[in-house]
């Protein structure tokens, strides 16, 4: 039953707003960006997952991660192609951008851009610090 899978994902914006601080808020609800190189999670090269904060699903691996100058984490794939939604996103009229949204709870990450050479995949998964939270590696 999908409702008993998302039971603790909230339902409703004013839970959404009493689990996330403003900021993260203001990232995964309404598509906002943080400020380049300002993130917790920027520059940060241990091993381990980086989950959703909003609903804790696993989405990337440090074995992804690389140093794109950005300012934002980025990874050239993600744990699974099913953990993520892709959606043309063209709200800064900067011509088509590809947004990704969390598959779990629907939560916005960041985009996925196809400029990265110097990747396996050749894609540049800029992700929000502030969408994400850490595990580290056992």
């Amino acid at each position: 039953n999908s409702r008993q899978q998302r039971t603790n994902i909230p339902q409703t914006e004013q839970e959404w707003r009493t689990r996330l601080t403003p900021e993260q808020y203001e990232v995964l609800r309404n598509k906002g960006t943080e400020q380049p190189f300002t993130g917790a999670y920027a520059s940060t090269k241990d091993p381990g997952v980086y989950k959703c904060v909003g609903c804790g699903a696993a989405l990337f691996s440090s074995t992804t991660k690389y140093e794109s100058g950005t300012g934002w984490p980025s990874f050239w794939a993600p744990i699974s192609p099913d953990v993520l939604i892709l959606k043309e996103d063209g709200s800064l009229f900067l011509g088509a951008r590809v947004e990704v949204r969390d598959a779990k709870c629907d939560g916005h990450l960041g985009h996925v851009f196809d400029d990265a050479p110097q990747t396996p995949t050749g894609d540049r998964f800029c992700m929000n610090s502030v969408s994400l939270s850490f595990e580290a590696a056992e």
